[in-house]
């Protein structure tokens, strides 16, 4: 009787180490991998009429000449745009915040518009809801690099976003109001184009 008990409980033991040693059964597939996931960010194409993509940059856009903002158009939007922001920036000179300088930032662009003219006028917000500023004040600022180095990089970025945002010019602080509309624009981005510019005096 007791070999029979010993043997029962062994031929228990044996399949209790088997089940443990199965891997366990395989879950139904959640959709998208379980999580909440939006399309990637649809890639933009932004050009300029006044030179061509990393050009060199004419004189009457920057501070030498006459300082006007140069005409920008884009296309390949994603259908969710709700508003647009342009960022200009030259990627080799540091304002005395430490972030690179600002030179333009255009923010809730309607989702309608394509294109901006060149010549923008001197406004902190446009007769269409567009908000404007530069490191100076509320208009396009042109590129002043020296010319006793090598040219920048001006860099012109636009964004889709599906939201419009809540941000207004920060009294006479544009650094702050940069860092405001770039935080707000934290998971709003489903498009984004790049284009460059080169200059120096």
């Amino acid at each position: 009787m007791r070999s029979i008990q010993f043997g029962l409980v062994a031929l228990v033991l044996s399949a209790a180490s088997m089940a443990a040693a199965q891997p366990p059964p395989a879950q139904p597939a959640q959709p998208g991998g379980g999580q909440n996931r939006r399309a990637p960010i649809q890639v933009m194409t932004l050009t300029t009429t006044g030179w061509p993509d990393g050009g060199t940059i004419p004189i009457k856009h920057s501070q030498a000449g006459k300082d006007v903002s140069p005409a920008l158009a884009w296309s390949n939007a994603p259908a969710e745009a709700v508003s647009f922001v342009i960022v200009a920036h030259d990627l080799d000179t540091l304002a005395n915040n430490g972030d690179d300088m600002l030179h333009w930032l255009l923010w809730n662009i309607p989702k309608t518009v394509t294109a901006i003219p060149e010549g923008a006028p001197a406004l902190g917000q446009l007769p269409d809801g567009t908000r404007q500023l530069s490191g100076t004040g509320p208009y396009y600022r042109g590129p002043a690099a020296p010319a006793s180095g090598p040219p920048h990089h001006y860099v012109f970025e636009i964004y889709a976003l599906d939201a419009m945002l809540d941000v207004v010019a920060t009294g006479q602080n544009p650094g702050l109001t940069r860092a405001a509309v770039m935080t707000a624009m934290t998971g709003h981005i489903r498009g984004k184009g790049v284009m460059v510019g080169l200059y120096k005096k």
